[in-house]
């Protein structure tokens, strides 16, 4: 581009999106720098440093080493951007502050006059602590593994209006967990969590489960990379890049999840859905029969249902946690509860419909000699539970694969 360097720095950065946002935002030569703590003096003395993004665990370990740090940088005691200016000077800023104030805003949540509970002491802890007080929250508590305020005495704050997770807690590959129970604060209006991988975290999953306004951290993400870019190149970039970018990426990486009757035509959907998008398909019974070493069928003869439902349901979960991807399942994924936070984290589920007298049985253990109806009553409601959109296959595969794709694109900006 210029000849200078551009990236994110940071200890561990394979969970990383910014490259494809810094892109989609101009910056081609932007990329992932992964530096051990001693490296991090020598580095950001190089001469040729452009812009940088830090993200943990140095957001403060880099101010001494600014010459210059923004005022609002300086007051929230966290950087997140740094600019290489022409005179030499390396110039800190914090883009997260931006960013969390759109996160917040476009979720609908409003700090003002409420309590907020904030997870976690780190560098995005004082961000989001800064951006509270800043949006008017009358008090605001933050919660720490050690501190007086923390998981052990959660209970004094069951009257906190709005939770924020900024710990680590629940993000890939720790899939699955959360830092708290919501229940813990009945009066929850709001829940942010500045987790983006996965999409929906145990926490947030919680949240839609209870009905409570959330979000998780891709907007944050996107709107401090695009304010960070106002700061590597002096120019103004339309607001609208936002939502052009958070919508693309949300197109990329959310994974299409068909479930459905067995015979319902899952896997034949899904590869046509493959070729048209050029996805990978990933099949759960194929990989859970390669696990197990046998056929799916062997599987049920040696150890019946419930050895196949365990396989079934650790496969969910690492499949579950890829992104991208089209995710075949086998008709009876719904009977297992766990699943459908595993395919739903992040996913959008299609529930693939057929009629059951056209439904084939061959080489489907529990399809074979069953009343097909008695099992569509069983297994309806769990269908509905899980799915978020219903498509029929009763045209051509194509039109159903087209009809799965253009709910998609709609609604990939969710």
């Amino acid at each position: 581009m210029d000849g200078k360097c551009y990236g994110l720095l940071g200890r561990k950065l394979g969970h990383s999106w910014s490259v494809p946002i810094h892109q989609a935002l101009g910056c081609p030569d932007y990329r992932l720098i992964e530096l051990e703590p001693d490296a991090l003096e020598a580095f950001l003395r190089r001469t040729d440093i452009g812009g940088l993004n830090v993200t943990i665990p140095y957001k403060r370990d880099v101010m001494p080493y600014c010459d210059e740090i923004d005022a609002a940088a300086r007051a929230i005691g966290s950087v997140n951007t740094i600019v290489r200016r022409p005179d030499g000077k390396l110039c800190a800023y914090n883009t997260d502050a931006a960013g969390f104030c759109y996160m917040a805003r476009r979720a609908g949540i409003s700090f003002a006059g409420r309590k907020a509970v904030i997870l976690g002491s780190g560098g995005a802890s004082l961000t989001a602590q800064a951006c509270a007080r800043q949006l008017g929250a009358r008090q605001v508590v933050v919660i720490s593994r050690s501190g007086p305020d923390n998981y052990e005495n959660l209970s004094r704050h069951a009257d906190a209006d709005i939770v924020v997770n900024t710990t680590p807690v629940g993000m890939y590959p720790g899939n699955g967990a959360a830092p708290v129970d919501l229940t813990t604060f009945p009066a929850c209006g709001g829940v942010l969590d500045v987790i983006y991988n996965p999409r929906r975290t145990a926490l947030l999953q919680q949240a839609e489960a209870l009905g409570i306004p959330c979000s998780d951290g891709l907007p944050m993400l996107v709107a401090q990379a695009k304010a960070a870019e106002e700061h590597f190149f002096g120019t103004a970039i339309d607001d609208g890049e936002n939502e052009r970018i958070l919508a693309q990426l949300r197109q990329e990486t959310e994974n299409i999840v068909l479930i459905g009757m067995p015979g319902c035509g899952k896997t034949t959907v899904g590869q046509a859905l493959a070729q048209k998008t050029g996805r990978e398909a990933i099949d759960l019974d194929e990989r859970i029969a390669a696990r197990a070493g046998c056929s799916i069928p062997e599987i049920f003869a040696r150890g019946g249902e419930a050895e196949f439902r365990a396989l079934e349901r650790e496969e969910a979960a690492k499949a579950g946690a890829l992104s991208g991807k089209i995710l075949l399942t086998g008709g009876g994924v719904v009977k297992t509860v766990e699943n459908y936070p595993s395919l739903r984290q992040n996913g959008r589920i299609y529930h693939l419909l057929r009629p059951i007298e056209v439904l084939p049985t061959d080489g489907r253990p529990l399809s074979q000699g069953a009343d097909l109806t008695a099992m569509w009553a069983e297994r309806e409601p769990l269908y509905r539970r899980f799915r978020d959109a219903a498509i029929e296959n009763t045209g051509t595969v194509e039109d159903t694969a087209d009809a799965i794709w253009r709910d998609f694109c709609a609604h990939s900006g969710d």
